[in-house]
């Protein structure tokens, strides 16, 4: 089953090894690093606002922090061929976008060249702390307010991200904020990352994922819909017309082009129910 209008080889490759019950695409080896694909030039194409007065984040998040921490995920742009890769990073970056933009609907350059404008959520509404999770029990007075690229919020996500990264979510999440390499790989960890029910969207977009039955049922449909609906479906999706999911589509419609790419089906999740 193909995933995305790929060129006629990719999307040969894919029908191919799609029917394998391993993937050939899981097993290939990283090809490059991930500046092959994303040049410096290109990142700061990409995000041509970033540093400046109005944002918050004002050079915190460098290209040389992105490459660096795409090292500790060796399968992120890597995985599949030249198309696939691309349009991997490209939903990446506009996701993560959507997540810290300071763009507005007449903003200079449009709305979507505005990503990577905050570091940490402004005004937070809550402590993000779930006392019920008692394996990653919240630290006295912190708090676990959405930061970092992907704004990585709650005591259940800050635990196992900084397990796995190497800090103490828990005691320090602050450090995602202060990082910048620290917070550009919790927003990997969480892309790279499968919380079941959900699957990882690294899996969705590079065509690793099998859609389950009950996938079937919700109308979760493969493509960047879906990595929507894992990153916010329980706020965003089931709404049509979402001005939220809107954003992010257009972020990853601008970047697709800067990429030379398609962005593939399946952008929204208007009729997908959430997991």
């Amino acid at each position: 089953m193909a995933l995305f209008s790929f060129s006629s080889l990719c999307l040969t490759i894919f029908v191919i090894y799609s029917s394998l019950s391993l993937s050939a695409e899981s097993r290939v080896s990283p090809i490059a690093p991930i500046s092959s694909l994303i040049s410096k030039t290109l990142f700061d194409s990409i995000f041509l606002h970033k540093d400046d007065n109005a944002c918050p984040a004002r050079n915190f998040y460098t290209y040389e922090s992105f490459v660096e921490a795409t090292s500790s995920f060796p399968a992120f742009g890597s995985t599949g061929c030249s198309t696939t890769r691309k349009r991997e990073v490209a939903a990446f970056l506009a996701q993560i976008s959507h997540e810290t933009t300071g763009g507005w609907a007449t903003a200079p350059d449009g709305p979507y060249a505005w990503g990577l404008c905050f570091k940490e959520e402004v005004s937070p509404q809550s402590d993000y702390c779930d006392s019920s999770n008692k394996e990653w029990p919240c630290y006295p007075g912190k708090s676990y307010k959405g930061r970092g690229p992907i704004q990585l919020s709650w005591n259940y996500n800050y635990g196992p991200a900084g397990k796995a990264l190497g800090f103490d979510g828990l005691k320090n999440p602050d450090i995602v904020s202060n990082n910048s390499v620290i917070a550009f790989k919790t927003a990997l960890w969480f892309w790279m990352t499968e919380q079941k029910p959900k699957p990882s969207c690294h899996n969705v977009m590079v065509g690793n994922y099998v859609p389950t039955a009950s996938d079937r049922a919700a109308n979760r449909t493969l493509g960047f819909g879906l990595v929507t609906n894992i990153i916010n479906g329980g706020l965003e999706c089931g709404v049509p017309d979402d001005a939220r999911v809107n954003d992010r589509i257009g972020y990853f419609q601008r970047y697709a082009k800067l990429f030379n790419v398609d962005t593939g089906p399946n952008l929204d999740c208007a009729y997908q129910k959430s997991f």
